[in-house]
């Protein structure tokens, strides 16, 4: 049975140039059954949005900010969410936003046995993406969407190359231990048990941080790794496994 999934957005702190994009990678993890965006929908600035919710069956939720320099928005998606969560009508939680206030609703989720998808921009403080079970920078979104369409190609690969993170000694000692902890008595370990616990340790890994679609190119590209493909049992598939090299 398919997980159903509540999205919130916050409006305040997200941009809308990639809501179509967004919601086909949430769509991966569960069906989005609640999809609803917060904001004073007042603000000039928050027009933008008015365009694509209809086509995306994005409920738009008012509300004003009471106080200068105060977000009421924070407060309305979070009385929202544990309404959401006490009425067990979803099994997950998709929040979008790059703002560190919604740390403790991620985790207080979690507590309650939810999963918990974050989505936001790279500025998103630490907190809040460890507080999530996964966590999904929405630059790589866009950048995948534009992957072939350019039509200016030295001003799509500059663009395309600002999105790309290094692969750092910090992420090839994360990758290296990973495959160590699950890997067997001859250092091989099935490369989704390294995507899993990769995951956990930090959920914002993603081999399109990186500019790879999947994990297994990425790990193929890197000297420091072996990669072999083996037949499973009814040899319908071929599984990879990796292991360090000496």
């Amino acid at each position: 049975m398919e997980n159903n999934l509540a999205v919130l957005i916050d409006g305040d702190n997200i941009p809308s140039a990639y809501v179509k994009e967004m919601m086909e990678e949430i769509a991966k993890y569960g069906n989005p059954t609640i999809k609803r965006i917060y904001g004073d929908w007042t603000k000039p600035q928050l027009s933008k949005w008015k365009n694509v919710l209809l086509e995306n069956a994005i409920n738009p939720i008012q509300q004003y900010g009471y106080t200068q320099g105060k977000n009421a928005t924070d407060s309305a998606m979070i009385i929202d969410a544990m309404d959401i969560l006490y009425a067990n009508k979803v099994q997950g939680f998709c929040l979008v936003s790059s703002d560190s206030d919604f740390t403790k609703l991620a985790t207080r989720l979690r507590e309650s046995g939810l999963n918990v998808i974050g989505i936001g921009e790279k500025k998103t403080p630490e907190p809040f993406i460890v507080a999530c079970d996964r966590f999904i920078y929405i630059e790589i979104l866009g950048s995948s969407s534009n992957k072939g369409q350019e039509t200016e190609v030295s001003k799509g690969k500059s663009a395309k190359k600002d999105n790309v993170d290094k692969i750092t000694p910090k992420v090839l000692n994360l990758i290296a231990s990973t495959i160590s902890d699950v890997a067997d008595e001859d250092g091989w370990a099935f490369l989704g048990d390294v995507g899993g616990l990769l995951q956990k340790k930090q959920p914002n890994f993603d081999s399109r941080n990186y500019g790879f679609q999947k994990l297994t190119p990425m790990i193929s590209s890197i000297s420091n790794f072996e990669v072999e493909s083996r037949e499973n049992q009814n040899g319908r598939f071929k599984l990879i496994y990796v292991r360090n090299r000496a």
